[in-house]
């Protein structure tokens, strides 16, 4: 059996998504159709643990790749298997409905579903999730939103939820209420380097903001928070391409602004650095050289798929490839 089909990636690409769903129609006739309840299941039948979570997976492609006839056998087995009033199947389901959904009257009636569900039992998260996800589909953020703040209320550590709503905020504008939001995640996962390149995202972007209403305050205190998230996530992460690219454009910025605030260390009380002195500007230019030279190295050893280098994402090797290229021009000139 294909190990993609057992653990694929966290993100799997359109290649990948394709080949996991032409492998349907093989893992379907020869997998066991028992609908015996686990695990006298597992004695009676080549039923193993493992079975249907590649069936979930198969589905999952399957939809992605638009193959609805073997999304629905997946479906069908696992309903039969696990019964339709199972959480997970309940929510696999309503996906299933959604993909298939021709207009927004369909998906208004999965969303009805949805509610008709959650009012007979309010504590199915699966069904929760999926209707914040299809009210954000159907471009309702307000409504997706609230929808997970709900959600949230009744499971606070939930760190996906937290991580979509701060997803949400951001494309609202709403900075503040999205690196709240990222914070409680990183208390849930404070090792996740990932987590800690999009919070170096969210405070640049924030900073940027603040910068383009006059307040250079902030977007200095902003980039400098900015800064250390993306060392942290290289920190934890030796060759993450997202944390090199977010520190070289924050280091890049900070030398254009350090200068012009150049003082001794501030007090505890400085409105603008708070707690923490700014770096000097040689720290910053050795940060922003280091950054520079490794992604370098990623994107020349990233694009020649080089052994322990050939994980990275293709359009994230063409975005870095092109910022070290606007670099190098500028320098040039």
């Amino acid at each position: 059996m294909s190990a993609s089909l057992l653990d694929p990636p966290p993100h799997i690409s359109s290649q990948t998504a394709l080949h996991m769903s032409q492998q349907a129609p093989r893992v379907l006739q020869s997998s066991p159709t028992s609908s015996l309840p686990w695990p006298i299941s597992l004695l009676l039948s080549s039923e193993t643990p493992e079975t249907w979570m590649i069936h979930e997976n198969l589905l999952l492609s399957s939809l992605r790749t638009s193959d609805d006839k073997s999304a629905r056998l997946c479906l069908d087995r696992m309903t039969a298997r696990f019964g339709g009033e199972n959480e997970r199947v309940m929510a696999l389901k309503g996906m299933y409905e959604e993909a298939v959904a021709v207009d927004n009257i369909g998906l208004e009636k999965v969303l009805k579903k949805y509610e008709s569900i959650l009012k007979a039992d309010p504590t199915n998260m699966p069904i929760r999730k999926r209707r914040a996800a299809l009210l954000r589909s159907m471009s309702r953020p307000a409504d997706a939103i609230a929808a997970l703040v709900e959600l949230l209320d009744a499971s606070p550590t939930d760190a996906e939820a937290w991580a979509e709503l701060s997803d949400l905020y951001a494309t609202q504008n709403m900075y503040a209420q999205a690196i709240y939001s990222l914070e409680e995640v990183l208390l849930i996962t404070p090792n996740a380097w990932s987590i800690h390149a999009r919070m170096g995202e969210l405070l640049y972007l924030s900073a940027t903001a603040s910068s383009s209403n006059g307040s250079d305050g902030n977007t200095l205190k902003g980039l400098l928070e900015s800064m250390r998230r993306f060392c942290r996530s290289i920190e934890l992460c030796d060759d993450y391409l997202r944390g090199y690219y977010g520190l070289k454009l924050t280091t890049k910025r900070l030398l254009s602004l350090l200068p012009d605030h150049s003082k001794p260390a501030p007090s505890s009380s400085d409105s603008i650095f708070g707690d923490l002195a700014p770096p000097s500007i040689s720290a910053v230019q050795k940060l922003h050289e280091l950054a520079t030279s490794k992604l370098a190295e990623i994107v020349r050893r990233g694009s020649a798929k080089e052994p322990g280098w050939g994980g990275y994402d293709g359009a994230e090797l063409i975005a870095a490839r092109e910022l070290l290229d606007r670099d190098a021009q500028k320098i040039e000139r």
